[in-house]
Order: C-alpha cells, then structure tokens, then sequence
C-alpha cells in the first residue's frame, strides 16, 4: 500500500513512517518542522526510503504532490493543551493547523478514495468530569476510588463525557473526529478514530506542556530545574504511557481492515497498567540517575488533571489489540537515550 503520513518528522509520525516501511509499504509524508527537533527526523526518513517534501496540512497546494495514496494517517497537530491560550500559538492559529488542516486532508481521501487514520487524544475527555472523579492516594498516586459504567479501574472508556470544557486543543481534535467520520460516510472511504494516551519514548521532544515522560527522565538525567504543579505539590497526578511501536500494530491491522463492521473511534493507551505519577516517575529516576531535587509550585496549571488513565477495552476485543511495552521498558528507553543525548533538552527547547 501507498501511505501518506502528514507531519511525518514529529516523534510519532517518524515512528510510524518507519515502521510502516520496515513492514513493506511504500511511504512518503511532508512535515513543516514546527516541533523544535523535528528537523532531526529528515534523514532517518529518506535514509528508509521514505518520499519527504516539507509541507504544511494547511496549505492545500502542499498537499497536490501525493499521488496514488491508499492510506493518509493524520500525524501533523500542535499536541500543546495549552495551545492557543499561552500566548505562543494564536486561537486561530491553533484551530487551522489541527481542524482545517484535517479537513484538507479530507479532501485529498475524498480525491483518492483513500482511507484515513486520524490520530486523535484522551483530551477529548471532559475536563470537568474528569476533575470530578473520586480519587484517593495510594503508593504515591491518585488511584480511582468509585468506578461507574464509563470510569473503572482499566480507565475512561469512549462514552466518556465529551463536553465542553475540553480545551481548544482538545476540541479542535474532538471536532476533527467527527468531520472525519462524517466525510467517510458521505464520500464512502473507511475512517478510523485512534485516541491515544500519553505517547513516550526514545527521541521524543519533551517539553513540560507535552511528552511528559521524556520531558521528565532527560531533566532529571542532565539535573535541570524540575517542579511538581498543583495538587498540593506531591506530584501524585496519573498518566498512562504508551509506545508508537504498540500504536504501528493497531494502525497495520486497521489499514488491512479497510472498512469492516467495527468501532470506528477506539481508546489507544497503555492502560492501568502502565499508569505512573510524577512522583513514582521520579522515585524510578532516582533509582536509575541517582537523587534530585523537585522544586514544588502549589499554583494550578490550565488543564492539568489529577488522573486520566485509558480503557482500551474495545481495542482489545475488536482487535484483539493490547501494548507489549510496559512503562519500565518505555522508561528505561528513554533514559538510555538520555545517556547518549545529554543535548536532548535543549534540542526540544529550539
């Protein structure tokens, strides 16, 4: 197959661009090389192969080179949850990079007949609802203390509350999901919905907003400045990890799947069992690093939550899909890679 992967030098469009190559498809992408770092993926992809042209999904004319393309996977966003409000990325700027540049994306499937992958996000999910979940400490960590029918001790499922306040970010995904599917319907090409939890993993570009496990373990290794924020400073909040490798295996059998009867948006995270706390992040780094001090900041930070864990339960059973690494294989990858690049930081920083 023919696969286009739109901002393919980010850190989860380059490992997908290259796993799809090593599994025999024919690749090409473009990138605008927004992310700082992102300029570092170029020659890894054409090494592969790999078809680059820089481009940018919101400009339509950037999109005419693809030819011939079977799939289109939706990799190019602004991953920030403080997008558009920090004063970095205007409101616009944000809504046409991640909404407008899907819908042109949209219009090269229609173009193609080919089907699309759209990545999407756990910041989907209710803020308000989810700040609301019962939660107590345990081990150092929010753990759940009631479930219901869409929060248990696997995570939120996809009923989930979807409503607003959700972030721009968030919402400029949520509204991408459904104008994605809307078009597949209309225009009769498969769609698949992948909200993914935290991505992690060795050459992530880290940043303390975005990529949390690779932000934190190259801090902690080069003993940059390193904070817990709110929540009473314990850095007792919970995110699920997960590995672009363990997302490749999904999107392979999705893209083989073409248009079978199955649920069109699923939950892609690591689940409970790779949740982990800032706090159990840095006893893990001390125990590999050595010790490091953790300044506190007791002041909340926009659209930081206490607990958000994904229930990947439709996944597995409609796909019989679940993550082989495990949070200590992803960490340790990454802390590897933090040995052999102690200018990793700054590389993220630009």
């Amino acid at each position: 197959m023919h696969i286009l992967v739109s901002g393919i030098c980010g850190f989860v469009g380059s490992e997908l661009a290259l796993g799809l190559r090593r599994a025999g498809h024919e690749v090409c992408g473009f990138d605008n090389f927004s992310r700082p770092g992102s300029q570092l993926n170029q020659s890894r992809i054409e090494e592969a192969g790999i078809e680059f042209w820089r481009g940018d999904v919101r400009e339509e004319r950037d999109l005419e080179r693809a030819r011939g393309i079977d799939w289109v996977i939706d990799a190019a966003a602004n991953p920030s949850v403080l997008a558009g409000v920090d004063g970095k990325t205007s409101s616009k700027e944000l809504l046409e990079h991640n909404l407008w540049g899907t819908v042109n994306l949209l219009e090269l499937c229609k173009r193609e007949n080919a089907g699309l992958i759209l990545l999407s996000t756990s910041r989907v999910y209710s803020i308000p609802a989810l700040c609301a979940l019962p939660v107590a400490e345990e081990n150092g960590a929010f753990v759940l203390r009631e479930t219901s029918a869409t929060a248990g001790p696997h995570g939120v499922t996809e009923e989930f509350s979807t409503a607003a306040p959700i972030s721009l970010y968030g919402v400029s995904k949520l509204a991408s999901e459904q104008i994605a599917l809307e078009y597949g319907a209309a225009f009769g090409f498969p769609v698949w919905v992948d909200r993914c939890g935290v991505m992690a993993g060795a050459g992530q570009f880290g940043k303390p907003d975005q990529g949390i496990f690779s932000y934190w373990i190259h801090s902690w290794a080069q003993r940059a400045p390193l904070k817990y924020i709110g929540f009473g400073g314990t850095g007792h909040q919970v995110r699920d990890c997960l590995h672009p490798e363990d997302l490749l295996a999904l999107v392979l059998q999705q893209m083989a799947a073409g248009d079978r009867q199955a649920s069109r948006i699923v939950n892609v995270g690591g689940g409970a069992s790779s949740a982990m706390s800032l706090r159990q992040l840095s006893d893990w780094c001390a125990r590999e690093f050595g010790p490091h001090d953790i300044a506190v900041d007791l002041s909340p930070r926009p659209f930081d939550l206490p607990w958000v864990v994904l229930d990947a339960s439709r996944a597995e059973q409609e796909w019989q899909w679940k993550p082989c690494k495990t949070v200590d294989d992803i960490c340790r990858e990454i802390a590897q890679h933090a040995r052999e690049h102690p200018e990793w930081l700054e590389v993220s920083r630009g």
